[in-house]
């Protein structure tokens, strides 16, 4: 059990005996989790549970209030000094875990580590050139040209102390997907309000409230116990006995029965996380032959083989929100006039692929992991045999998903499931250059399938420089029509999001982008 400041360790402690010694009570949150977290290091890959768990510990400049509005958090103020150049006010008084001031010095190391070009969250600032101290609590940000979204960038910027990192050997970032670990893959120090007390990878991660915490407290939690739980069978049992008192990741199924419980609360709604299909777009398949997909008609009939409304209704358990879009409603540059879901055809779906050359199909790579979306093994396994149903051939492959996401990061599988919930930027902006821009610089970082269109590439990268609101979301919605029109990504459903908690919680907000903010629940 890996261990970090045992002086705050006492001074959480000490929090406790006080809360004690007045009459409060000190109060624990048992985390039931679907899956560990990947590293302490945030920047260690764009995995977005990692990074809102370890939002306890570190912070941003700015961060997402209570009603997901962009609020000040480490910067008190800012303002735009030049048509690239942003210009950043501190907050002063603010402490580090391990008692280190914070000053300018500590965000320029963290904007240099986390755009460093063996970062695998470079991508998260796209426009980010460089950045400059002007004075203790003042920093400018230099950006590659005029953008709008600077400030949704920053929200899990979160920013490290310059001398713990220079100390341990951590300037340079962690990279899980590469295997490369360091001092900040086990260890951590932030301003948050949580103080990391020990970590076991895959067993249990414990957070102290960090008494010294510049903001004002709006929980009264003393301790979080994070324990991974890779069963939905045992994490139910779990929150039925009371071992756990919190599961972010209801099984659909068990529903019902969860809120049957006189000792339990379910919260629910739909994520903000639109789950799809990404396709390889490479010359050739990764066993070897021509590659069919590159063809528009073999990608229309892959969709129509498909039946969302069965998988709706009979693996979702009717929970699910089938999507004609790669983005959610709630998300600025959607349209309603082209969110269409794709009507199964059996019949056309064959025609197609007769048409294309292939009528009797071809097989290929169907990459799922068995825990990263809601249900994915079993939606996995329905279109695989959807698929089947016209003639073609995937082979299933399911694992867990730090066996399966350096498989399809690197390239090795023609079909593969992902999901993206746009954060934390909250606009399409994100998905467009993350994923379905060209793989170039910071551009098309999770552009695993190959695929160029120069068209989506002109929108969006004039998108990123419109600062004009409706011009820029018009720009955002015709780069989705042409995303939706090659089908270069498929999209299945936005996922349920069910939470179940103990009925002792007095206030247990619930986010529409999925992630828990225990700062702000009380028990």
């Amino acid at each position: 059990m890996l261990k970090t400041f045992g002086t705050k360790t006492v001074l959480a402690g000490g929090l406790v005996a006080a809360l004690i010694g007045t009459g409060a009570i000190a109060e624990t949150i048992k985390w039931g989790a679907p899956r560990d977290i990947v590293s302490l290091d945030p920047y260690s890959y764009g995995d977005s549970y990692t990074i809102n768990f370890l939002n306890h510990i570190y912070e941003g400049l700015v961060r997402y209030n209570r009603d997901l509005q962009i609020e000040p958090a480490l910067a008190v103020s800012w303002e735009i000094v030049s048509p690239t150049t942003w210009r950043f006010k501190l907050r002063e008084g603010v402490k580090f875990h391990n008692g280190n001031d914070f000053t300018a010095e500590d965000v320029l190391a963290s904007l240099q580590r986390v755009s460093d070009p063996t970062s695998p969250l470079k991508g998260n600032l796209p426009a980010y050139k460089s950045a400059a101290v002007v004075d203790d609590y003042t920093i400018d940000i230099e950006l590659t040209g005029p953008y709008p979204l600077l400030l949704n960038d920053l929200t899990n910027i979160h920013v490290f102390d310059k001398d713990w990192l220079v100390e341990n050997n951590a300037v340079k970032p962690t990279d899980v997907s590469a295997g490369v670990e360091g001092y900040a893959t086990f260890n951590a120090n932030g301003t948050g309000p949580f103080i990391l007390e020990s970590r076991t990878p895959e067993a249990q991660t414990i957070l102290t409230a960090n008494a010294g915490w510049w903001d004002t407290p709006k929980h009264n939690l003393t301790r979080i116990e994070f324990q991974p739980i890779s069963s939905a069978a045992t994490r139910v049992a779990a929150l039925l006995s009371g071992e756990v008192d919190f599961v972010d990741n209801a099984p659909v199924q068990d529903l019902p029965r969860l809120a049957a419980a006189s000792n339990l609360k379910v919260l629910e709604r739909t994520d903000l996380r639109t789950v799809m299909l990404g396709f390889n777009r490479r010359e050739e398949l990764i066993a070897g032959g021509k590659n069919p997909m590159n063809d528009l008609r073999v990608r229309q009939a892959m969709q129509m083989a498909v039946d969302m409304e069965l998988i709706h209704d009979k693996v979702m358990r009717g929970k699910s929100r089938n999507a004609g879009l790669l983005v959610a409603p709630a998300i600025p540059g959607y349209s309603a006039d082209l969110d269409t879901v794709v009507a199964v055809d059996v019949e056309k779906a064959k025609a197609l692929l007769a048409e294309a050359g292939y009528p009797d199909g071809f097989e290929f790579d169907f990459v799922c992991t068995n825990e990263s979306y809601v249900n994915e093994e079993q939606f996995c396994q329905a279109i695989a045999s959807m698929w089947s149903r016209v003639g073609l051939k995937p082979r299933l492959d399911i694992g867990p998903t730090a066996k399966q996401t350096p498989k399809r990061a690197n390239g090795q599988a023609d079909v593969y499931t992902i999901g993206w919930a746009t954060l934390p930027m909250l606009d399409t902006y994100s998905i467009l250059i993350q994923m379905l821009h060209s793989k170039e610089g910071n551009a098309g970082v999770f552009n695993w399938g190959g695929w160029s269109y120069p068209e989506i590439d002109r929108l969006t990268d004039a998108a990123g420089v419109e600062l004009d609101h409706d011009k820029r979301l018009a720009m955002e919605t015709e780069a989705l029509k042409i995303a939706r029109d090659e089908i270069v990504m498929m999209p299945l459903h936005q996922q349920p999001m069910a939470w179940a908690v103990s009925a002792a919680f007095a206030d247990f907000p619930q986010f529409p982008d999925n992630k828990p903010r225990l700062w702000y629940v009380t028990k």
